[in-house]
């Protein structure tokens, strides 16, 4: 049977929404515990360089992500990683959230789950796909990519793969254009180490063993299709909000986030909602910083009004 722990707050996702609502939670002296599928961070850890975080003029994603999980370990909150949530009740006055080793019982939950990146299709498996650049771009040093996507994600990636020592990039949009700034375009396309294509899509993979050997592309104005060898593939597709965990229970916007009211409510009691899963004009890590503060505070006010 497995264990039954009792929270005033159970946080469910360790980013920057979550991780700042954890310190919030614990300083109104909260008993909260933060429950991440992955590892604290979320898709910040992906990040080169954040230029637009207050007090750190340039830092790596990765490393700013360590130094908020530092302070909130000061606070001395529990954080459960890697962690595989199996069931999730948020109806009732008790919720309850049960992961694959416990179950988590709270009066209040605050949803800072975020979003996922777009996976690529295609018929074929392959273990050489990435969405990280910085968490798997090393290996291909001296190799061939590809990139799929045309907007800045996948130009400022596709820098830092070169930075890595990647020997060339071929890099697609499905779109007539590409999006990403004209500077970076610039910047990548001029390189000499890299083409773009657009109108261009994926069509599958061939895999060698267990190797990547090529991908099969095709112009999707055309029709014509090739063959291009490379080594690995990196997909910045865009996102979608991780919202399977809950999506039957909590009011959802048509594109599958949550319309959170200004002091981050939903539509059940008890409730809260945080950082990339909320329907806003605007996702910074900032903007998810600033939620996270207002659930917790929110948070707070509901628990102590019962």
């Amino acid at each position: 049977m497995k264990p039954v722990h009792h929270y005033d707050c159970i946080i469910l996702g360790g980013g920057p929404a979550g991780m700042t609502a954890g310190i919030y939670a614990a300083r109104a002296k909260l008993k909260a515990v933060v429950l991440e599928s992955n590892i604290t961070g979320g898709l910040v850890n992906s990040t080169y360089t954040v230029e637009n975080y207050p007090s750190y003029p340039s830092i790596h994603g990765m490393e700013l992500m360590q130094r908020m999980r530092e302070h909130l370990d000061s606070f001395e909150v529990p954080v459960e990683e890697v962690c595989e949530v199996e069931r999730l009740d948020l109806t009732g006055v008790v919720k309850v959230v049960e992961t694959d080793e416990a179950i988590y019982q709270a009066r209040a939950v605050i949803l800072a789950t975020g979003r996922k990146p777009v996976p690529l299709e295609t018929p074929t498996p392959c273990d050489q796909v990435h969405h990280c650049a910085i968490c798997d771009g090393a290996p291909y040093a001296g190799k061939r990519v590809l990139v799929c996507g045309g907007g800045n994600s996948a130009f400022d990636e596709s820098l830092y793969l070169l930075s890595l020592g990647v020997a060339h990039i071929t890099l697609i949009e499905i779109m007539p254009r590409f999006f990403a700034a004209a500077a970076t375009q610039e910047s990548l396309l001029g390189s000499g180490k890299a083409e773009g294509h657009t109108e261009t899509r994926v069509v599958d993979l061939e895999v060698a063993g267990d190797l990547l050997v090529a991908a099969i592309l095709e112009n999707v104005a055309t029709g014509k299709t090739w063959r291009e060898e490379v080594d690995g593939v990196f997909v910045f597709l865009g996102q979608r909000p991780s919202n399977e965990l809950f999506k039957d229970q909590v009011t959802l916007t048509e594109a599958g986030y949550v319309p959170a009211t200004s002091d981050m409510s939903t539509n059940l009691p008890g409730v809260f909602a945080a950082g990339d899963i909320v329907d806003k004009p605007f996702r910074q890590i900032t903007t998810a910083v600033a939620d996270g503060t207002v659930a917790a505070l929110s948070v707070e006010r509901f628990l102590r009004a019962r």
